[in-house]
Protein backbone atom coordinates (compact mmCIF):
# COMPACT_ATOMS: atom_id res chain seq x y z
CA UNK A 1 0.00 0.00 0.00
CA UNK A 2 1.37 3.36 -1.29
CA UNK A 3 1.34 6.26 1.56
CA UNK A 4 -1.73 7.81 -0.71
CA UNK A 5 -3.55 4.80 -0.33
CA UNK A 6 -4.19 4.67 3.47
CA UNK A 7 -7.35 3.05 4.70
CA UNK A 8 -8.96 3.26 8.42
CA UNK A 9 -8.58 0.93 10.69
CA UNK A 10 -12.60 -0.41 11.71
CA UNK A 11 -12.17 -0.43 15.48
CA UNK A 12 -14.63 1.22 17.34
CA UNK A 13 -14.72 5.00 18.27
CA UNK A 14 -13.68 6.72 21.29
CA UNK A 15 -12.03 10.30 22.11
CA UNK A 16 -8.40 10.52 21.38
CA UNK A 17 -6.19 12.63 22.24
CA UNK A 18 -2.59 11.62 20.54
CA UNK A 19 0.17 12.83 23.14
CA UNK A 20 3.08 12.71 20.78
CA UNK A 21 2.06 13.46 16.89
CA UNK A 22 5.30 15.40 14.50
CA UNK A 23 5.58 18.16 12.66
CA UNK A 24 8.14 18.78 10.44
CA UNK A 25 7.85 22.68 8.96
CA UNK A 26 8.18 23.18 5.14
CA UNK A 27 11.71 23.42 4.12
CA UNK A 28 10.16 27.15 2.84
CA UNK A 29 8.98 28.12 6.09
CA UNK A 30 12.84 29.86 7.26
CA UNK A 31 12.64 32.23 4.24
CA UNK A 32 9.31 33.49 5.88
CA UNK A 33 9.83 33.58 9.65
CA UNK A 34 13.53 34.42 10.35
CA UNK A 35 14.58 37.83 10.67
CA UNK A 36 15.20 39.91 7.38
CA UNK A 37 18.87 39.85 7.85
CA UNK A 38 19.01 36.22 8.14
CA UNK A 39 16.87 35.30 5.39
CA UNK A 40 19.41 34.38 3.37
CA UNK A 41 21.06 32.11 5.17
CA UNK A 42 17.73 29.81 4.73
CA UNK A 43 18.36 26.36 3.82
CA UNK A 44 17.41 25.65 0.20
CA UNK A 45 15.84 22.71 -1.92
CA UNK A 46 17.61 21.03 -4.58
CA UNK A 47 15.55 18.42 -6.96
CA UNK A 48 17.06 15.84 -8.39
CA UNK A 49 15.69 12.72 -10.00
CA UNK A 50 16.27 9.75 -7.43
CA UNK A 51 16.24 12.05 -4.19
CA UNK A 52 16.01 15.51 -2.93
CA UNK A 53 18.75 17.30 -1.30
CA UNK A 54 18.86 20.00 1.52
CA UNK A 55 21.49 22.67 0.69
CA UNK A 56 22.39 24.77 3.97
CA UNK A 57 26.04 26.48 4.96
CA UNK A 58 27.93 25.11 1.57
CA UNK A 59 26.56 21.53 2.70
CA UNK A 60 24.57 19.65 0.66
CA UNK A 61 22.47 16.51 2.67
CA UNK A 62 19.67 14.45 1.27
CA UNK A 63 16.13 14.66 2.61
CA UNK A 64 15.50 11.97 5.24
CA UNK A 65 12.45 10.03 4.92
CA UNK A 66 12.64 7.97 8.26
CA UNK A 67 10.35 10.68 9.51
CA UNK A 68 7.65 10.70 7.20
CA UNK A 69 6.56 6.90 7.09
CA UNK A 70 2.16 7.13 7.48
CA UNK A 71 0.60 5.06 5.30
CA UNK A 72 2.85 3.24 3.67
CA UNK A 73 3.94 0.03 4.17
CA UNK A 74 6.96 -1.45 6.27
CA UNK A 75 8.33 -3.02 3.02
CA UNK A 76 8.34 0.24 1.05
CA UNK A 77 10.29 2.18 4.04
CA UNK A 78 13.48 3.91 2.99
CA UNK A 79 15.90 6.13 4.14
CA UNK A 80 16.35 9.03 1.55
CA UNK A 81 14.16 10.37 -1.10
CA UNK A 82 12.07 12.96 -2.80
CA UNK A 83 10.08 15.92 -0.80
CA UNK A 84 6.95 14.49 -3.11
CA UNK A 85 7.30 11.29 -1.89
CA UNK A 86 6.52 12.17 1.81
CA UNK A 87 3.05 12.66 3.27
CA UNK A 88 2.37 16.11 3.47
CA UNK A 89 1.89 16.68 6.94
CA UNK A 90 3.08 19.81 6.77
CA UNK A 91 -0.41 21.30 5.59
CA UNK A 92 -3.00 21.76 8.31
CA UNK A 93 -5.22 20.80 5.70
CA UNK A 94 -3.62 17.27 4.82
CA UNK A 95 -2.97 16.84 8.69
CA UNK A 96 -6.43 17.47 9.78
CA UNK A 97 -7.65 15.00 7.01
CA UNK A 98 -5.59 12.61 8.35
CA UNK A 99 -6.73 12.94 12.10
CA UNK A 100 -10.49 12.56 10.90
CA UNK A 101 -9.13 9.31 8.82
CA UNK A 102 -7.58 7.99 11.94
CA UNK A 103 -10.28 9.32 13.95
CA UNK A 104 -7.75 11.47 16.21
CA UNK A 105 -9.42 14.41 18.12
CA UNK A 106 -6.73 16.20 19.06
CA UNK A 107 -2.86 15.98 18.64
CA UNK A 108 -0.04 17.39 20.75
CA UNK A 109 2.30 18.54 18.28
CA UNK A 110 6.20 18.09 18.66
CA UNK A 111 8.52 18.12 15.98
CA UNK A 112 11.65 20.74 14.77
CA UNK A 113 13.26 23.32 15.75
CA UNK A 114 16.40 25.17 15.22
CA UNK A 115 18.73 25.12 11.94
CA UNK A 116 21.86 23.09 12.77
CA UNK A 117 23.92 25.94 12.48
CA UNK A 118 27.09 27.63 14.28
CA UNK A 119 25.77 30.71 13.52
CA UNK A 120 25.05 32.11 17.28
CA UNK A 121 22.19 34.60 15.92
CA UNK A 122 20.71 32.07 13.74
CA UNK A 123 20.71 29.79 16.11
CA UNK A 124 18.60 31.09 18.37
CA UNK A 125 16.75 33.11 15.87
CA UNK A 126 15.53 29.48 14.32
CA UNK A 127 14.09 28.45 17.49
CA UNK A 128 11.68 31.87 17.68
CA UNK A 129 11.20 30.79 13.70
CA UNK A 130 9.68 27.50 14.64
CA UNK A 131 8.03 28.23 17.38
CA UNK A 132 5.90 31.19 15.59
CA UNK A 133 5.06 29.21 12.55
CA UNK A 134 3.94 26.38 14.77
CA UNK A 135 1.58 28.48 16.77
CA UNK A 136 0.27 29.76 13.19
CA UNK A 137 -0.02 26.42 12.05
CA UNK A 138 -2.03 25.03 14.83
CA UNK A 139 -4.41 28.39 14.94
CA UNK A 140 -6.08 25.92 11.41
CA UNK A 141 -8.09 24.39 14.36
CA UNK A 142 -6.69 25.05 18.39
CA UNK A 143 -8.43 22.91 19.74
CA UNK A 144 -7.13 20.38 17.86
CA UNK A 145 -3.33 21.04 16.90
CA UNK A 146 -1.60 21.47 20.29
CA UNK A 147 1.53 23.09 19.08
CA UNK A 148 4.78 22.57 22.01
CA UNK A 149 7.18 25.37 21.80
CA UNK A 150 11.38 24.32 21.45
CA UNK A 151 13.77 25.93 23.54
CA UNK A 152 17.35 25.89 23.66
CA UNK A 153 18.94 25.02 27.24
CA UNK A 154 22.28 26.69 26.68
CA UNK A 155 22.21 30.04 29.01
CA UNK A 156 19.74 29.78 31.63
CA UNK A 157 18.88 33.68 31.18
CA UNK A 158 18.31 33.09 27.22
CA UNK A 159 15.50 30.14 27.98
CA UNK A 160 14.26 31.87 30.99
CA UNK A 161 13.56 34.65 28.66
CA UNK A 162 12.41 32.20 25.65
CA UNK A 163 9.51 30.76 28.23
CA UNK A 164 8.05 33.84 28.69
CA UNK A 165 7.93 34.59 25.02
CA UNK A 166 6.87 30.99 24.26
CA UNK A 167 3.70 31.49 26.97
CA UNK A 168 2.77 35.28 25.41
CA UNK A 169 2.20 33.23 22.37
CA UNK A 170 -0.03 30.73 23.94
CA UNK A 171 2.00 27.53 24.53
CA UNK A 172 1.07 25.46 27.45
CA UNK A 173 4.02 23.42 27.01
CA UNK A 174 7.61 23.61 26.26
CA UNK A 175 10.74 21.20 25.06
CA UNK A 176 13.98 21.45 25.95
CA UNK A 177 17.12 19.50 25.73
CA UNK A 178 17.72 16.04 27.64
CA UNK A 179 20.10 17.50 29.03
CA UNK A 180 21.92 21.10 29.43
CA UNK A 181 23.64 22.26 26.25
CA UNK A 182 27.39 23.62 25.97
CA UNK A 183 27.84 27.25 26.05
CA UNK A 184 28.19 27.33 22.52
CA UNK A 185 24.56 25.75 22.28
CA UNK A 186 25.80 23.24 19.55
CA UNK A 187 29.01 20.86 20.46
CA UNK A 188 27.71 17.52 21.78
CA UNK A 189 29.01 14.43 23.09
CA UNK A 190 25.96 12.75 21.04
CA UNK A 191 26.94 13.06 17.45
CA UNK A 192 24.89 11.34 14.81
CA UNK A 193 26.11 11.22 11.31
CA UNK A 194 22.74 11.79 9.68
CA UNK A 195 21.62 14.73 11.97
CA UNK A 196 23.63 18.05 12.05
CA UNK A 197 25.40 18.38 15.16
CA UNK A 198 23.60 21.62 16.55
CA UNK A 199 19.97 19.71 15.74
CA UNK A 200 20.98 16.40 17.67
CA UNK A 201 21.96 19.21 20.57
CA UNK A 202 18.95 20.72 20.57
CA UNK A 203 16.96 16.90 21.22
CA UNK A 204 20.12 15.74 23.37
CA UNK A 205 21.77 18.39 24.81
CA UNK A 206 25.48 17.57 26.03
CA UNK A 207 25.13 14.46 28.09
CA UNK A 208 28.50 14.17 29.27
CA UNK A 209 28.79 17.96 29.78
CA UNK A 210 29.36 19.62 32.94
CA UNK A 211 26.57 20.85 34.09
CA UNK A 212 22.60 19.14 35.14
CA UNK A 213 19.13 19.80 35.80
CA UNK A 214 19.60 19.22 39.37
CA UNK A 215 22.08 22.30 39.92
CA UNK A 216 20.83 24.90 42.05
CA UNK A 217 21.60 27.81 38.88
CA UNK A 218 18.83 26.02 36.92
CA UNK A 219 16.32 26.35 40.16
CA UNK A 220 15.12 29.85 38.44
CA UNK A 221 14.58 28.36 35.75
CA UNK A 222 11.93 25.43 37.15
CA UNK A 223 10.37 28.51 39.12
CA UNK A 224 9.49 30.52 36.07
CA UNK A 225 8.08 27.43 34.44
CA UNK A 226 6.05 26.37 37.89
CA UNK A 227 4.60 29.57 38.12
CA UNK A 228 3.56 29.99 34.85
CA UNK A 229 1.91 27.14 34.98
CA UNK A 230 3.49 25.20 31.90
CA UNK A 231 4.35 21.56 31.24
CA UNK A 232 8.27 20.86 30.57
CA UNK A 233 8.94 17.80 28.13
CA UNK A 234 12.27 16.37 26.50
CA UNK A 235 11.97 13.81 23.25
CA UNK A 236 14.60 11.36 23.70
CA UNK A 237 17.40 10.90 26.18
CA UNK A 238 21.08 10.67 25.96
CA UNK A 239 21.13 8.46 22.72
CA UNK A 240 19.83 9.35 19.40
CA UNK A 241 19.47 7.02 16.58
CA UNK A 242 22.03 6.59 14.09
CA UNK A 243 19.80 7.04 11.42
CA UNK A 244 20.57 5.35 7.88
CA UNK A 245 23.29 2.73 10.03
CA UNK A 246 21.14 -0.33 9.65
CA UNK A 247 23.77 -2.39 12.01
CA UNK A 248 22.79 0.61 14.58
CA UNK A 249 19.14 1.35 14.02
CA UNK A 250 17.28 -1.11 16.23
CA UNK A 251 19.14 -1.28 19.30
CA UNK A 252 19.61 2.64 19.09
CA UNK A 253 16.42 2.96 18.73
CA UNK A 254 15.36 0.81 22.14
CA UNK A 255 18.26 2.76 24.15
CA UNK A 256 16.74 5.60 22.72
CA UNK A 257 13.43 4.94 24.75
CA UNK A 258 15.41 3.88 28.17
CA UNK A 259 18.05 6.23 28.28
CA UNK A 260 15.70 9.14 29.15
CA UNK A 261 15.49 7.53 32.68
CA UNK A 262 18.69 9.05 32.96
CA UNK A 263 17.68 12.67 33.04
CA UNK A 264 14.63 11.92 35.36
CA UNK A 265 16.63 10.11 37.72
CA UNK A 266 19.30 13.16 37.70
CA UNK A 267 16.39 15.92 38.77
CA UNK A 268 14.22 13.40 41.02
CA UNK A 269 17.72 12.19 43.40
CA UNK A 270 18.88 16.12 43.07
CA UNK A 271 15.65 16.93 44.80
CA UNK A 272 14.06 19.34 42.11
CA UNK A 273 10.57 18.19 42.45
CA UNK A 274 10.73 18.45 45.89
CA UNK A 275 11.88 22.04 45.65
CA UNK A 276 9.01 22.41 43.07
CA UNK A 277 6.80 20.29 43.66
CA UNK A 278 3.91 21.51 41.12
CA UNK A 279 6.69 21.34 38.11
CA UNK A 280 4.83 18.72 35.41
CA UNK A 281 7.80 16.72 33.14
CA UNK A 282 7.00 14.70 30.10
CA UNK A 283 9.34 12.09 28.60
CA UNK A 284 8.04 11.96 25.34
CA UNK A 285 8.14 8.92 23.28
CA UNK A 286 9.76 7.35 26.35
CA UNK A 287 7.88 3.78 26.02
CA UNK A 288 6.17 2.89 29.58
CA UNK A 289 6.52 -0.32 30.45
CA UNK A 290 10.29 0.49 32.31
CA UNK A 291 8.34 3.26 34.65
CA UNK A 292 7.30 1.45 37.90
CA UNK A 293 10.40 -0.80 37.39
CA UNK A 294 12.45 2.01 37.22
CA UNK A 295 10.30 3.82 40.50
CA UNK A 296 10.80 0.42 42.68
CA UNK A 297 14.46 -0.02 41.98
CA UNK A 298 14.91 3.68 42.64
CA UNK A 299 13.70 3.37 46.01
CA UNK A 300 15.37 0.22 46.92
CA UNK A 301 18.98 1.49 45.90
CA UNK A 302 18.41 5.17 47.92
CA UNK A 303 17.26 3.28 51.09
CA UNK A 304 20.78 1.23 50.32
CA UNK A 305 22.39 4.57 49.36
CA UNK A 306 21.20 7.53 50.35
CA UNK A 307 23.36 8.17 53.67
CA UNK A 308 26.92 7.59 52.29
CA UNK A 309 25.64 10.14 48.96
CA UNK A 310 24.44 12.72 51.19
CA UNK A 311 21.25 12.14 49.49
CA UNK A 312 18.65 13.75 51.54
CA UNK A 313 15.20 13.62 49.70
CA UNK A 314 12.67 13.82 52.52
CA UNK A 315 10.16 11.37 50.62
CA UNK A 316 11.11 8.21 48.37
CA UNK A 317 11.76 8.10 45.08
CA UNK A 318 8.84 6.67 43.63
CA UNK A 319 6.59 9.82 45.35
CA UNK A 320 8.31 12.04 43.12
CA UNK A 321 7.86 9.56 40.02
CA UNK A 322 4.26 10.00 40.82
CA UNK A 323 3.60 13.32 41.18
CA UNK A 324 5.98 14.90 38.49
CA UNK A 325 7.04 12.73 35.63
CA UNK A 326 4.76 11.37 32.54
CA UNK A 327 5.60 9.33 29.98
CA UNK A 328 4.22 8.34 26.10
CA UNK A 329 3.96 5.08 24.35
CA UNK A 330 2.93 3.80 21.10
CA UNK A 331 2.87 0.31 21.65
CA UNK A 332 3.49 -0.71 24.88
CA UNK A 333 1.33 -3.75 26.55
CA UNK A 334 3.55 -4.22 29.09
CA UNK A 335 3.43 -0.75 30.41
CA UNK A 336 -0.47 -0.99 30.45
CA UNK A 337 -0.36 -3.78 32.36
CA UNK A 338 1.50 -2.09 34.64
CA UNK A 339 -0.54 0.95 35.02
CA UNK A 340 -1.42 0.75 38.73
CA UNK A 341 1.62 0.34 40.25
CA UNK A 342 3.54 3.33 41.75
CA UNK A 343 5.49 5.27 38.76
CA UNK A 344 3.53 3.34 35.81
CA UNK A 345 0.34 5.35 36.50
CA UNK A 346 0.97 8.92 34.52
CA UNK A 347 1.17 7.08 30.84
CA UNK A 348 -0.61 8.54 27.38
CA UNK A 349 -0.69 6.93 24.42
CA UNK A 350 0.47 8.46 21.19
CA UNK A 351 0.50 7.87 17.59
CA UNK A 352 3.74 9.07 16.85
CA UNK A 353 2.45 10.13 13.25
CA UNK A 354 3.47 10.40 10.87
CA UNK A 355 7.39 8.90 11.98
CA UNK A 356 8.39 5.08 11.10
CA UNK A 357 6.39 3.64 14.52
CA UNK A 358 2.95 5.36 13.78
CA UNK A 359 -0.03 3.39 14.53
CA UNK A 360 -1.76 5.72 11.36
CA UNK A 361 -4.27 5.09 9.67
CA UNK A 362 -5.37 2.25 12.32
CA UNK A 363 -5.21 3.85 15.63
CA UNK A 364 -8.04 2.42 17.03
CA UNK A 365 -7.71 -1.19 16.00
CA UNK A 366 -4.16 -0.93 17.84
CA UNK A 367 -6.01 0.58 21.12
CA UNK A 368 -8.24 -2.30 20.92
CA UNK A 369 -5.63 -5.01 20.71
CA UNK A 370 -3.60 -3.27 23.34
CA UNK A 371 -6.19 -2.82 25.95
CA UNK A 372 -8.18 -5.88 25.95
CA UNK A 373 -9.14 -6.72 29.30
CA UNK A 374 -8.48 -3.08 30.67
CA UNK A 375 -11.59 -1.05 32.10
CA UNK A 376 -13.23 1.48 29.62
CA UNK A 377 -12.21 4.18 33.01
CA UNK A 378 -8.99 3.10 32.61
CA UNK A 379 -8.37 3.03 28.71
CA UNK A 380 -9.74 6.30 28.57
CA UNK A 381 -7.72 8.09 31.09
CA UNK A 382 -4.69 6.65 29.00
CA UNK A 383 -5.70 7.46 25.17
CA UNK A 384 -7.73 10.79 25.86
CA UNK A 385 -8.07 12.42 29.17
CA UNK A 386 -4.51 12.53 30.80
CA UNK A 387 -2.97 13.92 27.94
CA UNK A 388 -6.04 16.38 27.26
CA UNK A 389 -5.41 17.61 31.11
CA UNK A 390 -0.90 17.50 31.04
CA UNK A 391 -0.99 19.81 27.89
CA UNK A 392 -4.28 21.80 28.40
CA UNK A 393 -6.25 20.45 25.30
CA UNK A 394 -9.27 22.76 25.12
CA UNK A 395 -12.49 21.14 25.48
Amino acid sequence: MSQTEAKPGAGNRRRLVDADAHIDPPYEFWGEYLPNHLKEFAPKIEEEDDCDYIVFEGKRRPVLMINNQAGRDAKDYKMKGKISEQRNARSPETRLADMDLDGIDAAVLFGGGPLGTMNSELYIASFEAYNRWLMDFSKAAPKRLIGVAYLPMRDIDETITMVKKAAALGYRSVNIPAFPQSKDGVSTSMKVQAIQMAAGAALAGDPSGDKSYADPEFDRLWAVIQDLDLTVTIHLGGRIPRFGQKEHFLPDLVMSKLAMAEPVGIMIYGGVFERFPRLRFGIIESGVGWMAWMAEYMDRIWERHRYWTANDLKKPPSVYMEQNIWGSFINDRTGILMRDLPGGRNIMWSSDYPHSETSFPHSHDVIARDFVGIPEADINQIVCDRAAKLFSVPQ
